[in-house]
């Protein structure tokens, strides 16, 4: 039986972001966020990766939407991973997206760091391989996550959007732009 997913886009400070998601009676579950790329919208990206989804206006993702937008802005927000289908995921990528996900606001933590954690010593490329297909950013921060000599590694949403949602949240960076390692998570 073929699934019926839905789309909706939204506007950011860094261009459009789009979730695609499920809905059964009265639950929702959130299949993948997608963050647009100075060559590719999120939108297009969304429609190659799901062949058939549907534009939809949902509350409970307007919601979400609406969350996304002030965690952009700098606001603290906390999202529900309830809401997450991590069916997609191999269970090594959603160790490592849990364990993500627990880096607090204002903290970082490196690629290793979070390999250690997960029981993967040198990991770290398996890290940031998984983060690199974060199918849930902003929802699971992998901003957060930097290489061990303080270079901001890669994102999704590029580099410059990682340092901006980074110093909203209070990272400071040394005149070459590496990441100064005060709170590290991990």
């Amino acid at each position: 039986m073929m699934e019926h997913l839905f789309y909706t886009t939204f506007s950011s400070p860094f261009d459009d972001f789009t979730i695609v998601w499920k809905e059964s009676a009265s639950t929702i579950q959130i299949q993948r966020v997608f963050l647009s790329e100075q060559t590719k919208k999120s939108e297009s990206k969304a429609s190659e990766v799901f062949n058939q989804i549907e534009r939809k206006v949902n509350g409970r993702i307007n919601s979400i939407g609406e969350k996304f937008q002030r965690f952009y802005n700098g606001e603290e927000v906390t999202f529900d991973l309830d809401l997450l289908d991590f069916g997609r995921c191999s269970e090594i990528q959603k160790k490592v997206l849990l364990a993500e996900h627990k880096i607090p606001r204002g903290w970082i933590s490196t690629y290793k760091r979070i390999a250690i954690e997960i029981g993967i010593p040198n990991g770290a490329r398996v890290v940031g391989n998984c983060l690199a297909k974060n199918p849930f950013p902003i929802f699971i921060p992998c901003h957060r996550a930097i290489k061990s000599n303080g270079e901001l590694g890669g994102y999704q949403g590029g580099l410059d959007m990682k340092r901006v949602l980074l110093e909203q949240e209070g990272v400071k960076f040394t005149k070459n732009d590496k990441v100064i390692m005060e709170k590290i998570y991990y």
